[in-house]
């Protein structure tokens, strides 16, 4: 999400404030925020509602009264399902929010289509079903609409969800919506180009459809020239672009810039400087840089160590519901970092981390019910999100089943 948009939907959101009852324009302002949400990942979809609710003194309970008491519109309910899926102005219930998604579905209603099959992908609030999922995502491709096309490709042809593995269908489709000038269409045809997915190897190609988008002063060409796509790694020009998206304000830049200053990328060592930086990026509203201020106080980067300091950080980011943050505030409530040791909180912690899906969570929660930690011992239970942790690709939720296979799953019988 490019800075023009996060100021629409600060407008937009900051609009709905101003009234009690629906207003004439209440169609316009849901479908520009759906369009703003749609093409981010849920997570981060929420903290940039959090934040600019924060910011700007907003009251949230009455965004969602308003799609609550107004549910004649498709639109409506796909929004109030993602309110009900993130957590926002509801606990988070995600039940419900397949329900709502299904009732847009009923309605032929697109976004509705590709939430619910996300549902059926993941598991959220239904049975995986990836046949199904494919079929919803292969519905909404033939309607036009790129999230679903893009889905089709990646998750679908990509990565074998509901059907055959297929890299040149993938290619295809990732072509289509980088035709039509989709950003995260064109990134995907950069990485098939450079990795040589469903076509040949073409680096130049790639770094080309890199400078297509508006990522080349922003995020992803920025790191092209860090990870040294095409050109030979060329750090000092990915300090200069970075340098240049801090001066235009982008948060993703400033702090880009302050690891650069940290590790030395570009530029020499200056843990001051980078320091000054990750706060500018936390003032700025962005949950992920605010965890990041945490660990420089937990680690005396660029500044004196304030353990407590480092616990209010990572209690403000967990908060605004950044999963980094989440993550180090149970640490920290597990051992007594900047607060008292409270082994119940770690636990529920952890626990929320799983509702967001956070593969680290799941292994944290998992060691929880091995070793009954803030909860009762659930060996079993343990085992199971072992389980899932490692098919998550998590290295410790992989190295803890395989210890329970080693003594014979003894976490299961014991």
């Amino acid at each position: 999400m490019n800075t023009k948009e996060i100021i629409e939907l600060s407008i937009l959101i900051s609009s709905i404030n101003q009234f009690e009852d629906k207003p004439a324009n209440f169609d316009i302002i849901v479908n520009n925020i759906i369009n703003l949400l749609e093409n981010v990942d849920y997570k981060i979809g929420k903290q940039i509602i959090l934040n600019y609710l924060d910011n700007h003194n907003i009251d949230l309970q009455k965004i969602y009264n308003l799609l609550l008491n107004n549910q004649n519109n498709s639109n409506y309910i796909v929004l109030l399902g993602k309110f009900n899926y993130l957590g926002i102005g509801i606990s988070v219930d995600k039940q419900k929010a397949f329900e709502l998604y299904q009732k847009a579905t009923d309605l032929k209603n697109a976004l509705g289509m590709n939430n619910l099959a996300y549902c059926y992908v993941k598991g959220i609030g239904t049975d995986i079903d990836k046949k199904k999922a494919f079929e919803l995502y292969q519905k909404t491709a033939d309607l036009g609409n790129i999230y679903g096309i893009n889905s089709l490709g990646n998750y679908c042809y990509y990565d074998g969800i509901g059907t055959d593995i297929d890299n040149k269908k993938a290619f295809e489709l990732y072509q289509k919506t980088a035709n039509l000038g989709d950003i995260y269409g064109i990134k995907n045809l950069g990485y098939c180009y450079y990795d040589g997915i469903g076509t040949d190897i073409d680096k130049k190609k790639a770094f080309e459809l890199c400078q297509r988008t508006e990522y080349l002063e922003n995020i992803y060409s920025r790191d092209s020239y860090y990870n040294g796509i095409v050109t030979d790694i060329n750090k000092k020009k990915a300090f200069e672009l970075y340098q240049k998206a801090t001066d235009l304000g982008d948060t993703h830049g400033i702090n880009s810039l302050g690891y650069c200053y940290q590790y030395g990328i570009g530029t020499d060592i200056d843990k001051k400087k980078a320091f000054e930086l990750y706060k500018k990026a936390a003032n700025l509203g962005d949950t992920s840089r605010i965890s990041n201020l945490g660990d420089c106080y937990y680690n005396g980067i660029g500044t004196d160590i304030d353990k407590k300091k480092a616990f209010e950080l990572y209690q403000k980011a967990a908060d605004l519901g950044d999963i980094y943050g989440i993550n180090n505030l149970g640490f920290c409530f597990y051992n007594g970092i900047g607060t008292n040791i409270n082994k119940k909180k770690a636990f529920e912690l952890c626990q929320k981390a799983v509702d967001l899906e956070n593969s680290y969570g799941i292994n944290n929660l998992g060691h929880c019910y091995q070793y009954g930690i803030g909860n009762n011992i659930d060996n079993k239970k343990a085992f199971e999100l072992y389980h899932k942790a490692a098919d998550l690709g998590n290295s410790d939720g992989i190295n803890n089943l395989g210890h329970c296979y080693q003594y014979e799953l003894v976490l299961i019988f014991s």
